[in-house]
């Protein structure tokens, strides 16, 4: 055992109640912690570039409240590159709701948080109906693949 199996090991483990998948088959989890870690890019993004358009057009924010929101944007970068960590999920979750939070600060942040909201829930569906068909050996991989398919492209 190297010195960094330990930690390996602990990264390649799928969250608790999640299937892992079968031999010979490309993780699907990888897949969508990609997707997290955009949407987390992707907000990251957009409120560090709404928050002057608010200072300037919307009524202003306070001086704590644009220090809050970057923190909270700065965190949500961190957080894009910690979705392979049991806790990675949870954490992006947590940020979410604070940026809905940011609506006590400015409406307009308030409302960007929660269309980001909506997003999540899309993905929290997509993991839940991945974690069906892996369960039910429906993914597009656990099929088979047709004759004639060539092997070992990917």
């Amino acid at each position: 055992m190297s010195e960094t199996g330990a930690v390996v090991a602990e990264e390649s483990q799928p969250e608790k109640g999640l299937p892992e998948p079968p031999e010979g088959v490309r993780d699907p989890w990888k897949g969508l912690r990609g997707i997290m870690a955009a949407t987390l890019a992707l907000e990251f993004i957009t409120f560090l570039l709404a928050l002057p358009v608010v200072w300037k057009f919307g009524g202003g924010v306070t001086s704590a409240g644009f220090v809050i929101v970057i923190v909270l944007s700065v965190l949500m970068l961190v957080a894009a590159f910690v979705q392979r960590r049991p806790w990675g999920l949870g954490f992006a979750l947590a940020l979410q709701a604070a940026m809905i939070l940011c609506a006590f600060i400015h409406p307009s942040i308030g409302i960007m948080g929660a269309i980001f909201a909506l997003i999540w829930a899309y993905v929290l569906h997509l993991r839940k109906d991945i974690a069906k068909r892996m369960r039910e050996g429906q993914l597009y991989d656990q099929l088979g693949h047709p004759p004639g398919y060539p092997e070992g492209t990917d």
